[in-house]
């Protein structure tokens, strides 16, 4: 019995050291390797298909609101950058150049994509012309690099996976009602596929996006109290329309600008999922997104063994054209105890038992990840049954992260309170805030905390600058981060 708990035995609690848990969960479950260069990693497949999962959801949202993939090029040109300052000073620090092929300098530095805004503009001056051609809607699929100097694995790497969206508009109105319905989007599928609840709102001019006219954002706490950035949506105004020429002939026959957006959510959005969902068992997978959602492990002894892989395999073939995503366990090399700690850890849902004694009763053990709890299931029921609990785990488990975000999140009216609240409670705190830059500076300066977004629909407003006590213009989040 020891044997068969080693896995959870290898995972540090969370209440013991927060990261160290993260490095064992994710290393354990198989998501991830350390890639030879500094900053990156490997996905596994494991954690790779919880990427295509998301793939696939996200694609499909964006294909129903009308956008299309294409894709650009790693390679962006230095001149590129220089047409919108404000861009380049907010990735320089960040920006890795290739100078040199083989023996020979290159004339101009390229740089490694650090976003794309840049080279879909130069090619967006060429591609739109008329107001007939607009709007333009495109998404990528891509890797970007920004050279961190602090990672972690999914949340934050050298090199990462991700896609950008970027559109183009005759109208500053259809823009911003572009911006606003990718930032709906991200809701949506942050908040039912992945069970996360979201606080969504405006960034500050100093946490927006550089070369942004306004910057929106979905922020996720953590069971550690920390935030991570889950997508944001960029209103760019015509600022890069100007740098990159991005002209038409509107239908009264003036030559205007265009107005464009951008939009994007990364790999870093599967370290959100681990860290909102994960307990000291390791990962806790929400079913829509579940790569597996339902692990069939057969029972018994030999001599009834070949009974009992009969029985699952019809259970699995019924439950597949149920529609579950469902996969069988036949290892003999492991006992059943080794195997029920092993799906604990990589997070399956739900977990079907079938033995001897089930196939006499006509039934099998139907085990939740979330809550540990097991019900015996007629074999007749089981299409019916999976299909509802599946629903009832996704939603318990979206239930159980948003009553987390409640409780750790708190108003506050002091720069003593917020340090207390983000620090020693570990959580979000709601404070006022005059629109003064440098009293945003001084949260951060004495409580390490950032501002995470001003709220659309905040719980309360505060009238109240948390720093210098003068009226607040804004009701604002604040918060550690990742």
């Amino acid at each position: 019995m020891a044997k068969d708990k080693e896995f959870v035995q290898a995972i540090t609690p969370q209440s013991e050291d927060f990261s160290r848990w993260y490095i064992d969960v994710i290393t354990k479950a198989d998501l991830m390797d350390y890639a030879p260069v500094r900053g990156c990693i490997v996905f596994k497949p494991d954690g790779f298909e919880l990427w295509e999962a998301c793939q696939r959801e996200l694609d499909r949202r964006f294909k129903e609101t009308g956008h299309r993939n294409a894709y650009f090029p790693l390679f962006i040109p230095e001149s590129f950058f220089q047409k919108e300052k404000e861009h380049v000073e907010g990735f320089n620090p960040e920006l890795p150049w290739v100078t040199e092929v083989g023996d020979e300098k290159l004339e101009e530095r390229l740089a490694v994509r650090p976003t794309s805004e840049t080279i879909i503009g130069h090619m967006y001056s060429q591609w739109v012309q008329s107001y007939r051609d607009l709007p333009l809607l495109i998404n990528q699929w891509a890797n970007v690099v920004r050279w961190e100097k602090r990672t972690l694995p999914f949340l934050r790497t050298s090199e990462f996976l991700w896609q950008e969206g970027h559109t183009a508009h005759a109208t500053e109105q259809e823009a911003r009602e572009e911006t606003a319905r990718m930032l709906d989007v991200y809701t949506d599928f942050v908040e039912n596929e992945l069970a996360i609840p979201v606080l969504r709102g405006q960034k500050t001019p100093s946490e927006q996006f550089p070369g942004a006219v306004a910057t929106y954002s979905i922020e996720a706490m953590m069971k550690d109290g920390k935030a991570v950035q889950a997508g944001t949506s960029h209103y760019l105004g015509d600022n890069f329309a100007r740098g990159f020429e991005i002209k038409f002939l509107d239908k009264d026959n003036e030559r205007k600008y265009a107005h464009t957006t951008s939009w994007g959510m990364s790999t870093r959005i599967l370290g959100a999922l681990i860290m909102v969902h994960g307990d000291d068992r390791g990962l806790q997978l929400p079913p829509r997104i579940a790569p597996t959602q339902v692990i069939v492990i057969p029972i018994g002894p030999a001599k009834a063994r070949e009974q009992v892989l009969a029985a699952a395999e019809q259970v699995i073939t019924s439950l597949r054209a149920a529609g579950v995503r469902v996969r069988m366990d036949a290892r003999d090399d492991v006992s059943p105890g080794w195997k029920f700690n092993e799906y604990e850890m990589r997070g399956i849902p739900l977990r079907l038992e079938i033995g001897p004694r089930d196939l006499e009763a006509g039934q099998a053990i139907v085990v939740r990840r979330d809550t540990g709890e097991k019900t015996p299931v007629a074999l007749t029921d089981l299409t019916t049954i999976v299909p509802q609990w599946l629903t009832l785990v996704q939603t318990g488990m979206l239930a159980n992260a948003r009553e987390f975000l409640r409780s750790h999140s708190q108003s506050v009216s002091s720069i003593e309170d917020l340090h207390t609240v983000v620090r020693a409670e570990k959580g979000f705190a709601l404070a006022g805030w005059c629109g003064d830059a440098a009293c945003e500076a001084k949260v951060k300066e004495v409580t390490g905390a950032t501002s995470r977004n001003i709220p659309f629909d905040p719980p309360e407003q505060i009238t109240t600058c948390v720093t210098c006590q003068k009226p607040a213009l804004h009701t604002v989040w604040f918060g550690r981060s990742y």
